[in-house]
C-alpha cells in the first residue's frame, strides 16, 4: 500500500542523509552554478523573466506559487526558441548543444530556489507538494543538481513508484 504525502514528508524530513544532519542541507558541486549546463546557466542569468521578475520575488512560499501558476513543462527551452538548422551529426539537436534559445521558465524558478538555499524541510515541501507535479518536479531536479550522488537514493527511493503525470503542456 502506498504511504501518504504526509507520511513521506515526515519520515524524509526526519532521516539523517549523508552530509551534514538536521535542516541544513549540503552542497555538491559548484556554489555559483549549481552545476547546471553552462549555456543554460548564461541564459537564465540574462533572462528578463530572471533578472526582473524573479529578483522581486523574495521568499520560498512565493517561488513555490509561481511555479504552481506559470511553470507548464520541464525541458530546458522554451518551444521553438532553439535555433539548430544547420547543426548535423552528434550536435544537431542536441539537448545543451547548440545555440541556446530562451530558456525555460522553470529552468529560471530552479535558479531562483537555488538563490534562497532550500532547507531540508523546504525541499521536502516540494517534492511532497499535492498542487502541482511541476513543483514536485523542480523539487526533484533541485536535488539531483545540489545533493551529493550519494545521497540521490535516499532523496528518491520512496518516490520511484510514483505515478503523477508531468505533461509538456503544448
Amino acid at each position: 500500500m502506498a504511504v501518504s504525502q504526509q507520511q513521506q514528508q515526515q519520515q524524509a524530513v526526519s532521516k539523517p542523509a549523508g552530509g551534514k544532519h538536521g535542516n541544513v542541507l549540503p552542497l555538491w558541486g559548484n556554489e555559483k552554478t549549481m552545476n547546471l549546463n553552462p549555456m543554460i546557466l548564461t541564459n537564465v542569468l540574462s533572462s528578463p523573466y530572471f533578472k526582473v521578475q524573479l529578483y522581486e520575488l523574495k521568499t520560498y512560499h512565493e517561488v513555490v506559487d509561481e511555479i504552481y501558476f506559470k511553470v507548464n513543462h520541464m525541458e530546458p527551452w522554451e518551444k521553438g526558441s532553439r535555433k539548430t538548422a544547420g547543426q548535423t551529426g552528434m550536435c544537431g539537436g542536441v539537448r545543451g548543444v547548440g545555440t541556446g534559445g530562451i530558456v525555460s521558465t522553470a529552468y529560471c524558478l530552479l535558479y531562483k530556489l537555488f538563490t534562497l538555499k532550500l532547507t531540508r524541510k523546504q525541499v521536502m515541501g516540494l517534492i511532497t507538494h499535492t498542487d502541482s507535479p511541476y513543483i514536485r518536479s523542480l523539487g526533484f531536479m533541485y536535488i539531483r543538481y545540489t545533493q551529493p550522488p550519494p545521497d540521490l537514493v535516499d532523496w528518491y527511493d520512496e518516490f520511484l513508484d510514483d505515478e503523477e503525470v508531468c505533461h509538456h503542456g503544448w
